[in-house]
């Protein structure tokens, strides 16, 4: 049930659901029918009698709680768990007389549901249970009978979520004092149920066997079993006793049961233990009747007593210590030798089978429990118990487990003890036991326990150790009885036998370490068990022994043993024993220690000498250096004797010691292990008389040549222990080991930074943790060392480091630096104060320089780096905490300011190292903000000292190159009158960044710090001031770098850099009000004005100020004069954000002081030429009307002119010119492309004379100085005039009939019969000439601005001033060509030019050479007539100049972008050498297109089959796949209407401007659809072949980019065409249907009438088009088929259009009525590729072929004999 998701029956639509089935009753009928027979087949469990005759019952009972009753009865556990739950959400809302209705009906249920198999309903029942309790209270009282007995077994529930459930229910029912007394009220009824539970219930009985599962009836009768079994436990526990009494009449019917009883033996494992557990309970509550029930009760827990398993055993365990104790005559009852003991033997000798810690703690009581008779002979048992014990602790599982192998030993001890204590009469057998006892049992374990290292972690040694006590406690007792001499042999015995045991583990050469240590170990933990590092740390209870007769009262009482925390009596024992033990404990170490130095002498042996540093370091008195002494003179070498002569005045024994023996030790190299003599060291030590005698010692031992971790051993255990440090203090601060601590220091640095052969990399490392301890230990806020000391060794470790600085050997220098980084770590991070010495502040200094320079400057990895920036940030902490507390100058912070600011003013970082120094000046600043009270301080001052004076920042903006100049001159942004850039521009580096830049991140990095944290030091108003200063210098940077035409990478990645590290004006403004940053801007651009002057534009432009806004910043247009250059520029740059008075107002000034401009002041900046740039900086931005003004002005240059004649630049050398005139006649030439634009009063004849004269001579000097094109200014002056040409070329161009009648008669002739031709033979070999000088453009963009402005001018040129000009004859040998001379030249000149690398020239030179494209085929086509019918498969060359140009950048564009897929987008950079030799490539193929269709159709075959054997077309196809981006949509203004189609590069035509407006980076993507569109629509039939050869991929690639993109701009393009087309055919109309792209041709002549159907594909042009009949009269079929197949042929192989195709077919057909036989070859009168008749003709036959036709049958068959009559053809 409740499974959403089986497989149906046929027709049943929806998954059952028994509360839905349920409401719907309820619906149809109105009352739920009686609850009839829930559950099972049983009819007795129905709950509510059935409806009829009982609805006074049943109305008691809400509808809801029926539902839910009814719900509770399904078999389906999930139906039943969310019911239950429902019942108590119900019990828990609703009122309490509703829920009493349900009382009646609530136990049967919960009696069966109870019990049901799934755990989560058991508990939701007892939950649910809770809630009606709750609600109900006292009411449930007459229904608690028929509940009780199921409650208590709920109570006891396996599952324990269930049965806390239920004890919660219980306890909220009954407080617990109320308890006993329900449980009396209805005892009889719950021991029936749980009688009938034990007794009379089966599997089959208590659950369906129809229904449920065998395994699963099973799992529920023995998980109520065993509950009922708990349940009677808890029933006898809880009832008061003398009730308890009144059923002991119930209670033996059951006892005296044999199915009860077999329970013992049952084979599940829970039931057996609830068995056990309710014996336990019998014994406790009823002796009498266990008594009585003896011989069932003793063979049922006794026998059982090896039952192993984990759940039984402890249960077990208790009934067995239950059943001994209650029943007194219980081993009457069992065969003890027999039955009980070989199995506790078994138990014991397998170690407890892994439950040892819950059976051995059990051994004693029931060892004690064993009557005399049983444990006969005494020696016997004991043998065989204690043996059993000893081989259970050796079995695997007991060694492997420390609480087992515990447990067990603890067990052993206290069973030993017990032993001990009991009298037996005959002395001689208590002797005999007491032996076999020490000697066969307790000297085995040890013995045991030495030999296996897991046993030695035990409190095995700890529980000997109180054994012993207790007996020495005894032993010094003195008695009447004799006891304390039984005792003292009893502990003679036990040394003796130790001592033995003791010499056989050490006594062998190979003596095993860990046994050896265990010895050494145990001896300790025997001489003071308090010190001795107790194992096991948690609290143990012990068992505490008392007297006999003691023990036997307790024993009486039913008390076996008190249990006690042991610590206090064996402290109170020890001071007893103490003695006693201390002489035997003395002799066995002396015998010991003998014994392992003669090993040591005579067999040097390692181990023994480890474990005589041991026996020394917990035993080190002079009787047993006495010993060794003696023992080792015996057998001593001639070294050592002489060296015992030479100290023979040391009175000391331990000394004597230290020279014979231990010197030589330290002193041995191969020894790797040195610990333990360090702590023979400190035995020495401590036996020592006085601190003066220890000192002298240790400072021996400082100047032999000792290995340093010995040292460092020796301070490393002082440290660790106050009694060791009071030993060596002295030493410490002496002289003698501060000395070799410097000179160790100066060692390890050098070691480091020397290239040596690799040094013992462990050896330095242990040097490095000395020279770490002694700096950072420090004890009582002193240092280990003296202080001069530490400061010495800090110096040597700083000259290292800045040693490592400056070598280059990186991997020499890591392992040091490490070290130093380590030791300064700790040192810094430890030591209170260490950075107010000023060797550690350089130190500190020196870290902070190398982490604040990149990593291949200082060749550290990066993980050096990440701990030298965690030393030098420790560093830093600390100094900052100092600083606060000594209020003292740091000159950390000082002289680390100073080298940043040198760092940065050297210009000598570039990006990585620039943002590396800023990281690390961050890092610091921030931690100084930590600073407690005084962050604003530190930080203001470090600031101070990183700021650059007036001179520093004069010299940094002279760093930045002046090239960034020439934009904004070229612009007319800015105009200067003198040579601002020097002869040279000298170009910014590409790999050292400016100083100015670095300087300017920084700081401005620093105040932006300064300003997220709200730190403000000293006056206000000066810090504003400097971080404006800072801030405008930052925006300076960046006014430069955006003025650059092309910023090297370099720059880039620096602009990124800011980005990243959030060094931006937003950031500025976001922290802070920018009104007086825009002052400071504002003043310096009124003072120096250049960039100053762009950078103040841009701040206005960026904070978009309103125009009045402004007001403050600058006065009226008066305040500006006299003007300067600063002022000058920053009017100019002001202009476009004046409001229109303003703008007035300045013009007529300037116009005013033009007025009365002297001719001195023509050139000047505050006379002709300021006002000049002014204006035309105002018409430039045309807000406001002048033109009223314009005219006036030109006649003030005329006037200028006539009066001044040489400050006008006509023709003339400007190598002599000042700069100022040069700058003066920029301006005027600027001014009358502006006159011309905005003016529009007509200008007088003389005026018109005016312009163009002087526009012509302006261009002459251009010309002549091309040489000079270096210098700024005349370059400028170069653009300015090729622009002025520009601007008069179109104003004619665009000249219309209304607007020339205001012009001059003759002007429009004279510009084209004269100035427009001057303008382009000037111009035209000038472009030649310059091109020629330099061959490449990219030398700078200032060769690129004249080309650019030449260009422009250029491209106004008609087709027959190119055809007549100048140029010198060029002519190239071995070209084929028609064409005539001059043309030829033109084409050699220019054609070159559009692989030059310089956009602009590319661009000029195309437009020029696109107009002379249609003029070139016509002189093929002369030379096509002379050409015979004899000649096969012609092919004839496009022009031979385009050609070879072609092949060239074909070779060089293989080798860009063959590694580039077809179909992939290949990203060009914009005016790269790549972006122009592929803007070449395309606009020849441009050329090549325009050529292509200008020719007629007879030339187009010629041309296609050349292109078609060159293969060159098929390269552009590939090449235009990788160029045409693979989404090419048009990113131009979206202003059309959202309802108009997407934008492509296909659909918007493409503008080559020379002066290249718009986005560069989408030119050449643009240009490759243009191309193909072009190539698809003028040569579609070759593309077809192209791409029907190409490989699938391809294929697939073309065939959906063209459907996709271009079919459907082409077949408009084409239908259009068709519509719009004026061509008349006789007898023939044609009309198209756009929307179905269909275009039908009616033919009809004389009878005849002819429709064909012209259908274009979807992928037009690759497809081929169908042609379909349309009506037909008068035409035989077969050859109606015929010109159907040859109007599909010339469609499908003819490079044209639809109208191309239909003539071509017109004509074939109207040949064919005019009696032209068909070609018999291609059935078709012309020829579909070349167009010609059938002219061959065979001699036998007569018939006539196409010449192509016959060829390719000659050259396919052969043969040489006529297609239809077989004869030879001649």
């Amino acid at each position: 049930m409740g499974g959403k998701n089986k497989q149906r029956t046929k027709g049943n639509l929806r998954p059952s659901s028994s509360g839905q089935a349920a409401e719907l009753l309820a619906k149809e009928q109105g009352t739920v029918p009686g609850f009839i027979g829930f559950g099972t087949s049983q009819s007795d469990l129905g709950y509510v009698p059935a409806i009829q005759g009982a609805e006074e019952i049943d109305s008691l009972v809400d509808a809801d709680f029926r539902m839910v009753l009814r719900k509770l009865s399904k078999r389906d556990i999930t139906t039943k768990l969310k019911a239950m739950q429902e019942f108590g959400t119900m019990c828990k809302e609703r009122e309490a007389e509703v829920v009493k209705g349900v009382l009646p009906y609530w136990p049967r249920i919960y009696c069966k549901i109870s019990l049901d198999h799934d755990r989560r309903v058991r508990e939701a029942t007892q939950q649910s249970f809770e809630q009606l309790i709750l609600k109900v209270k006292k009411h449930l009282a007459p229904y608690l009978k028929s509940i009780m007995g199921y409650w208590l077994i709920a109570q006891c529930d396996t599952y324990s979520p269930a049965a806390s459930a239920s004890k919660v229910a219980f306890e909220k029912a009954f407080p617990s004092s109320k308890q006993p007394e329900a449980l009396v009220f209805c005892k009889d009824e719950i021991l029936h149920v749980l009688q009938d539970h034990l007794l009379k219930e089966t599997p089959d009985t208590l659950s369906d066997p129809q229904t449920v599962p065998e395994e699963e009836r099973e799992a529920k009768f023995f998980r109520i079993l065993t509950c009922s079994l708990l349940a009677l436990k808890k029933l006898l526990s809880m009832l008061p006793k003398k009730e308890v009494h009144s059923l002991e009449g119930k209670l033996m019917s059951l006892l005296s049961q044999n199915k009860f009883w077999k329970y013992s033996k049952h084979n599940v494992p829970q039931v057996r233990s609830a068995f056990f557990e309710l014996v336990s309970a019998f014994c406790q509550y009823l002796p009498e009747l266990v008594k009585a029930e003896a011989p069932r009760v003793c063979p049922a827990v006794l026998l059982s007593i090896d039952d192993s398993d984990a759940v039984v055993c402890p249960a077990l365990w208790e009934a067995v210590l239950y059943a001994v104790t209650t029943i007194e005559d219980c081993w009457n009852h069992v065969n003890a030798k027999k039955g009980v003991l070989p199995k506790l033997w078994t138990v014991l000798r397998e170690g407890g089978r892994g439950l040892a810690t819950v059976i051995y703690p059990n051994l004693l009581p029931f060892f004690s429990r064993v009557p005399p008779g049983i444990a006969e002979p005494k020696l016997e048992y004991f043998r065989t118990f204690f043996s059993s014990i000893l081989q259970g602790l050796s079995s695997e599982r007991a060694t492997a487990s420390l609480s087992e192998s515990s447990a067990i030993s603890a067990a052993f001890m206290e069973c030993l003890r017990f032993a001990v204590l009991q009298k037996i009469d005959n002395e001689d057998d208590q002797r005999q036991i007491h032996q076999m006892l020490i000697r066969d049992q307790l000297i085995p374990l040890i013995d045991a326990v030495l030999k296996e290292p897991r046993l030695q972690n035990g409190p095995i040694f700890y529980q000997i150790a109180e054994t012993l006590s207790s007996w020495e406690a005894k032993a010094e007792l003195s008695s009447d009885d004799g006891t304390n001499e039984v005792f003292q042999e009893l502990l003679s015995n036990f040394w003796d036998h130790l001592l033995k045991m003791c010499v056989f583990h050490v006594d062998t050469l190979d003596a095993d370490e860990k046994s050896l240590f265990a010895v050494s170990g145990m001896l300790q933990v025997l001489q003071n068990p308090k010190n001795a590092a107790k194992p096991n740390t948690r609290k143990c209870l012990k068992i505490r022994f008392t007297d006999e007769d003691e023990s036997e009262r307790n024993t009486e009482n039913g008390k076996l043993t008190e249990l006690k925390n042991s610590d206090p009596e064996i402290q109170a024992d020890l001071q007893h024993s103490s003695l006693l033990r201390k002489e035997h404990l003395e002799n066995l170490v002396c015998s010991l220690a003998e014994l392992s130095i003669v090993y040591v002498n005579e067999q040097k042996s390692e181990q023994h000498l480890k474990f005589l540093s041991a026996l020394l370091t917990s035993f080190s008195s002079n009787r047993v250096f006495q010993v060794l002494l003696e023992q080792g003179n015996d057998v001593s070498s001639p070294q050592a004797e002489s060296q015992s002569e030479t100290k023979a005045h040391r009175e000391s024994l331990s000394v004597q010691f230290l020279y014979a023996y231990l010197i030589t030790w330290l002193k041995e190299d191969w020894r790797k292990d040195t610990h333990f003599l360090v702590d023979t060291l400190y035995s020495v030590l401590n036996c020592c008389n006085s601190n003066d005698e220890r000192k002298v010692i240790l400072d021996d031992l400082t100047k032999m040549d000792l290995k340093w971790i010995i040292f460092l051993q020796i301070i490393q255990k002082a440290c660790s222990s106050t009694a060791k440090l009071n030993l060596v203090s002295d030493w410490l601060k002496g002289e003698t080991l501060g000395g070799r601590l410097v000179m160790l220091a100066d060692d390890l640095c050098h070691l480091g930074l020397k290239p040596v052969v690799a040094s013992s990399e462990s050896s330095s490392s242990e040097r490095w943790t000395l020279l770490s301890l002694v700096l950072s230990q420090h004890i009582k806020n002193e240092s280990l060392i003296g202080e001069t000391y530490v400061e010495r060794i800090i110096d040597k470790l700083q000259a290292a480091l800045s040693k490592a600085k400056d070598l280059s050997e990186a991997g020499n220098t890591e392992p040091s630096v490490s070290f130093i980084c380590d030791v300064a770590s700790s040192f810094f991070s430890s030591v209170k104060g260490c950075l107010l010495l000023p060797s550690s502040e350089d130190l500190l200094l020196t870290i902070f320089q190398l982490c604040a320079q990149r990593q291949n400057a200082t060749h550290l990895t990066d993980l050096l780096v990440c701990k030298l920036k965690h030393t030098w940030m420790t560093g830093v902490n600390s100094l900052v905490r100092q600083l606060w507390s000594m209020q003292k100058q740091s000159t950390f912070l000082h002289k680390s300011a100073q080298w940043v600011k040198n760092q940065i003013l050297s210009s000598s970082l570039d990006v990585k190292s620039l943002q590396v120094l800023i990281s690390a000046v961050t890092d610091l600043l921030s931690k100084l903000m930590e600073a407690e009270g005084q962050s604003g301080c530190l930080v203001g001052a470090y600031v101070e000292r990183v700021i650059p004076n007036k001179t520093e920042w004069g010299k940094l903006h002279e760093s930045l190159s002046t090239e960034w100049m020439h934009k904004p001159l070229l612009e007319g942004r800015l105009s200067m009158n003198c040579e601002p850039l020097g002869s040279h521009v000298k170009l910014c580096s590409t790999t050292k960044l400016p100083g100015h830049l670095c300087t300017s991140a920084l700081l401005s990095k620093m105040v932006l710090l300064v300003l997220e944290n709200g730190i403000v030091h000293g006056n206000d108003d000066a810090e504003r001031k400097k971080i404006d200063n800072i801030i405008a210098e930052l925006l300076y940077s960046l006014q430069w770098i955006e003025e650059l035409e092309s910023p090297p990478d370099l720059l880039l990645k620096y602009l990124h850099m800011l980005e990243e590290m959030h060094i931006t004006y937003e950031k500025f403004s976001a922290l802070s009000n920018t009104a007086s940053l825009q002052q400071t801007i504002f003043d310096r651009s009124e003072e120096h004005g250049r960039l100053w002057s762009l950078t103040m534009a841009k701040v206005i432009r960026v904070e978009n100020t309103v125009s009045c806004e402004m007001n403050h910043l600058f006065k009226t247009a008066e305040g500006f004069l006299p003007l300067t250059e600063g002022r000058l520029h920053t009017l100019q740059c002001l202009s476009p954000f004046l409001i229109e008075e303003e703008k007035k107002e300045l013009v007529s000034q300037c116009v005013a002081k033009l007025m009365t401009c002297t001719e001195t002041e023509l050139s000047s900046t505050d006379g002709a030429f300021g006002c000049l740039s002014i204006l035309n900086s105002c018409l430039k931005d045309r807000s406001i009307d002048f033109d009223h003004l314009l005219p006036g002005i030109l006649k003030i240059i005329i006037s200028w002119k006539n009066d001044n004649d040489d400050s006008f630049l006509f023709s003339c050398n400007l190598k002599e010119t000042s700069a100022q005139l040069v700058g003066f006649n920029i301006e005027m030439i600027r001014y009358l492309p502006l006159l011309l634009k905005h003016s529009t009063a007509p200008l007088a004849e003389s005026e018109w004379d005016f312009i163009m004269c002087s526009m012509l001579a302006w261009l002459e000097t251009t010309s002549e100085n091309r040489s000079l094109y270096h210098v700024p200014l005349v370059q400028i002056f170069a653009c300015v005039s090729c622009d002025l040409a520009s601007a008069l070329s179109a104003y004619f161009e665009a000249a219309t009939p209304e607007t020339t009648g205001n012009l001059p008669v003759n002007l429009i002739s004279e510009w084209k019969e004269f100035f427009s031709e001057g303008i382009h033979n000037l111009l035209l070999p000038l472009l030649v000439k310059v091109t020629g000088e330099t061959k490449n453009a990219s030398e700078g963009c200032f060769q690129n601005a004249v080309l650019t402005s030449l260009g422009e001018a250029l491209t106004y040129i008609s087709k027959d001033q190119l055809l007549n000009h100048k140029l010198p004859a060029k002519f190239v040998a071995g070209q084929k060509t028609n064409l005539p001379d001059k043309l030829q030249t033109l084409l050699n000149t220019l054609s070159p030019l559009l692989l030059f690398r310089a956009r602009p020239v590319q661009i000029s030179v195309y437009h020029m050479l696109y107009k002379l494209m249609p003029e070139l085929p016509q002189f093929d086509d002369e030379d096509l007539k002379s050409y015979g019918d004899e000649e096969e498969e012609l092919a004839l060359s496009p022009p031979a100049a385009l050609m070879s140009l072609l092949a060239t950048q074909e070779l060089l564009l293989e080798n860009i972008l063959e590694c580039i897929p077809v179909g992939e987008f290949a990203v060009i950079q914009p005016l790269s050498d790549e972006f122009c030799l592929v803007l070449g490539y395309l606009l020849t193929w441009k050329l090549i297109l325009a050529f292509f269709k200008a020719a007629s159709s007879q030339l187009r075959v010629l041309y296609s089959q050349y292109l078609r054997r060159t293969k060159s077309l098929n390269k552009l196809l590939y090449h235009l796949f990788r160029l045409m981006p693979e989404n090419p949509v048009s990113s131009g203004p979206a202003l059309e209407a959202p309802n108009k189609d997407t934008k492509t590069f296909f659909t918007e035509e493409l503008r080559l401007g020379v002066k290249g407006t718009g986005d560069l980076s989408s030119q050449i993507p643009h240009l490759a659809c243009s191309v193909y569109r072009v190539t698809l629509k003028d040569l579609p039939a070759m593309v077809r072949l192209w791409w029907n050869s190409c490989e699938k991929r391809v294929f697939n690639v073309v065939d959906k980019f063209t459907s996709k993109y271009v079919s459907s701009v082409l077949s408009s393009q084409e239908i259009s065409s068709v519509q719009t087309s004026t061509q008349l055919f006789n007898g023939m109309t044609v009309k198209a249907r756009s929307a179905a792209r269909e275009v039908i041709a009616t033919y009809s002549v004389d009878d005849i009438f002819i429709e064909l159907i012209i259908q274009l594909p979807s992928n037009y042009p690759l497809g081929s088009i169908t042609v379909e009949s349309g009506k037909r009269v008068g035409v035989a079929v077969q050859q109606w088929r015929n010109w159907m197949l040859q109007l599909s042929t010339y469609l499908t192989h003819q490079n044209g259009s639809i109208m191309e195709g239909l003539s071509l077919w017109k004509n074939n057909v109207d040949k064919r009525f005019e009696g032209v036989e068909d070609c018999m070859i291609c059935f078709s009168v012309i020829h579909g590729s070349n167009y010609s008749l059938p002219k061959k003709a065979c001699r036998t036959c007569k018939k006539k072929f196409h010449s192509a036709c016959l060829y390719k049958w000659f050259t396919s068959s052969n043969k040489s004999t006529c297609p239809l009559c077989r004869e030879t053809f001649f």
